[in-house]
């Protein structure tokens, strides 16, 4: 009897976990009645809300890095994976609702005829590979290795997991296919369907191109010369050259359609966060004059809350009334991250073009102007002394002083892009952040593997994790050498 209960809950648990709606009255991911636009449109917005929201029981980065504060509940800021399933979560949001609608609208757009528009094909199933290869790799860069080649097969409940750097590379070449296979003389989705670019494949190659210079720089440490190839090519074939070409995904007035961001400080009414201590301290510092359009003030003073503490919320400065609007875009990628991407790749003697300096600078002011300061304000900010890059670089004691002064920049910079901050504190170790008051485990290098792997697919969820050197928050990724 107790073997026929544990078999029924693990029977429950595969179906539940799984997108198998044929129990079900209605199937609405059956392709012969949702299209693969439809299946396009829906992905994307998971994909985005996934990287955007704040939701402790879903994205737990803005924590990590120390751009938020918890006020009540404190165990996420104190690097707690355990107390609800966020890794299970974020892995199944990225397979099941992303990578399955991504897979399951390519096979429907490609047995499509398109009577009218069928020159858009093409470029369709491109987009929605660079989609792809972009979440896989935000897979790859929260867990190391994952299933991959066996991923997504219906057929197949229990994937082998494939080696993280083997798939990392391996989505660079995708990503170099489907980055030559756009035509950009024509589009590819409508303005309904892609709320990002409106289906401009111009924007959908430079987005592409981005994500290859992001990919080709995290792999600098550990494979240097893919890693040169991939940068100088990408550069080389045209990355965003302004805040225009920024991956803004572009959400609605009303719920459910409304930011995250918004949906969980201000339709929720709850006030779970405030600024944490470490971007206060470091913004004040510098006397930064993106402190008002980041947080807001209590008595003219930017107050940030001890990390792994609780917060008297009306005692701390908390997000803006501009972070938290509800059409704030929902960003994949952005211009200012390109440049602070481009002074790395200067620094590490990369031929992109330009200087480390002249690709920094253009990242603050770039960071500026998006977030509606002006580009004379940024200009005076980085003159001055605690600011400037060779003043900055010069008076560093880091053993490579660039990874601070860029780090250090680019995560002021990066505010509210939590995963993308992540990455980067890991690869540049900058900046410093403060130890919680009561941590869990030593800063979070990865996500651990969810729970439900563990149990249903132990063979290969314990393969994996000997292959990575245990299934530990710090355990480092096969790019995270240094």
């Amino acid at each position: 009897m107790k073997k026929l209960i544990i078999i029924f809950i693990a029977v429950f648990v595969v179906a539940s976990c799984s997108d198998n709606l044929e129990g079900l009255n209605e199937n609405i991911k059956d392709p012969t009645s949702v299209s693969g636009e439809s299946l396009f449109a829906s992905a994307q917005k998971q994909l985005v809300d996934q990287m955007v929201t704040p939701n402790v029981n879903l994205n737990n980065t803005k924590l990590w890095v120390q751009y938020w504060q918890e006020t009540t509940y404190t165990d996420e800021s104190n690097y707690d994976q355990t107390t609800r399933p966020i890794p299970e979560r974020h892995w199944r949001a990225l397979y099941k609702d992303v990578l399955k609608d991504l897979n399951e609208a390519a096979i429907v757009i490609e047995a499509t005829t398109y009577p009218i528009d069928g020159a858009l094909k093409p470029n369709k199933l491109a987009v929605i590979e660079i989609l792809q290869v972009y979440t896989y790799s935000v897979l790859v860069e929260t867990f190391g290795d994952i299933p991959y080649t066996e991923a997504l097969d219906a057929n197949n409940l229990l994937p082998a997991y494939d080696d993280g750097q083997t798939v990392y590379e391996d989505l660079i070449s995708r990503l170099s296919t489907a980055i030559n296979s756009l035509n950009t003389s024509v589009g590819s989705f409508d303005g309904t369907q892609d709320l990002i670019y409106g289906g401009d494949s111009s924007k959908w190659k430079l987005f592409a191109n981005s994500l290859k210079l992001r990919m080709g720089i995290l792999m600098s440490d550990v494979n240097n010369n893919l890693a040169r190839e991939t940068v100088e090519s990408a550069v080389s074939s045209g990355v965003f050259v302004s805040n225009g070409d920024n991956a803004n995904y572009h959400y609605r007035p009303a719920a459910p359609n409304t930011n995250p961001i918004h949906a969980n400080l201000v339709l929720s009414g709850r006030h779970d966060y405030v600024a944490a201590i470490t971007v206060t301290d470091m913004m004040n510092s510098l006397d930064d004059p993106r402190r008002p359009l980041y947080f807001t003030d209590v008595d003219g003073e930017y107050v940030g809350g001890e990390i792994g503490s609780t917060a008297n919320y009306s005692a701390h400065s908390h997000v803006s009334a501009q972070v938290e609007e509800a059409t704030t875009f929902g960003v994949l990628l952005d211009y200012t991250e390109v440049e602070f991407l481009l002074a790395e790749a200067v620094s590490r003697n990369f031929a992109v073009g330009g200087d480390a300096k002249s690709h920094y600078d253009a990242g603050v002011i770039a960071s500026f102007e998006k977030w509606g300061e002006t580009a004379a304000t940024a200009t005076n900010y980085l003159a001055q002394s605690n600011v400037d890059f060779d003043t900055v670089l010069a008076n560093s004691s880091a053993s490579e002083p660039w990874k601070e002064v860029v780090g250090n920049q680019k995560w002021l910079a990066l505010y509210t892009r939590g995963f993308a901050a992540w990455s980067s504190k890991r690869l540049l170790d900058y900046p410093v952040l403060a130890t919680p008051a009561e941590p869990f485990s030593g800063f979070p290098t990865r996500y651990t593997y969810p729970t439900v792997e563990q149990t249903l697919n132990g063979d290969n969820w314990s393969n994996a994790s000997s292959a990575i050197g245990g299934d530990l928050p710090e355990t480092k990724l096969f790019w995270d050498v240094n």
